[in-house]
């Protein structure tokens, strides 16, 4: 049976530029045989169990009825997997459980700008192919509070490194978790339609994701 993605980006808040570069991104990662990309919420309200993984790649607002959040966290529970892309962070306000389930909120963002990550797990796939200090352009999101003590933490944002950060010294900026018997992924990079070209951001993106889906320890 084929390994297969379901890729949902469908927006009612903001919507960047980069989502048609992400999910070709995604359709080149060898690790998936199937890439079901989709705006569609009613996806998420059919059996989700033939996938390996869902995956939100930059989605915003509310996004989802009340069958498809019945959907997701069923199969959440159950083992399946999710990964949440960068502004999955500003996503389903409403829903306490997504709160939970991804790790932490959105709170703001700086200036699109240079800035540093620093590495602080190299033993997880989404950051092993990463250098300890690792120089990137992006938005550099703030959290409505710190996820550590929740979650798995694997990079966190030098914020001497850039201007505008809200954080301090302990800034998560990518990290995993498990819910229920599933497995949680999320990274807050990935602005920049740059970025799904970029060998080390797409070596953390695919880690990541293919973690999530079991394909990787």
């Amino acid at each position: 049976m084929p390994l297969r993605l379901l890729l949902l980006t469908r927006t009612t808040g903001y919507r960047h530029d980069s989502i048609p570069d992400g999910i070709a991104a995604l359709r080149e990662f060898t690790g998936f045989e199937v890439v079901d990309a989709t705006e569609d919420p009613a996806a998420l309200e059919q059996p989700l169990d033939g996938y390996a993984a869902v995956v939100f790649l930059s989605t915003s607002g509310e996004i989802l009825t009340r069958a498809g959040r019945a959907g997701l966290a069923a199969y959440v529970e159950a083992g399946g997997g999710f990964a949440g892309v960068h502004a999955a962070a500003d996503t389903e306000y409403a829903w306490p459980y997504y709160g939970e389930l991804l790790g932490a909120r959105f709170d703001r963002h700086p200036r699109y700008q240079p800035g540093r990550a620093l590495v602080e797990d190299h033993g997880h796939p989404a950051a092993r192919q990463l250098p300890a200090v690792w120089d990137f352009t992006d938005e550099w999101y703030d959290f409505r509070d710190n996820p550590r003590g929740r979650v798995r933490v694997l990079l966190r944002a030098d914020e001497t490194s850039y201007d505008g950060g809200g954080m301090g010294d302990d800034h998560p900026l990518a990290w995993c978790r498990e819910q229920g018997v599933g497995r949680v992924f999320y990274t807050a990079l990935g602005h920049a339609r740059e970025a799904y070209r970029d060998p080390r951001f797409l070596a953390h993106l695919y880690g990541g994701i293919g973690w999530a889906a079991r394909l990787y320890q």
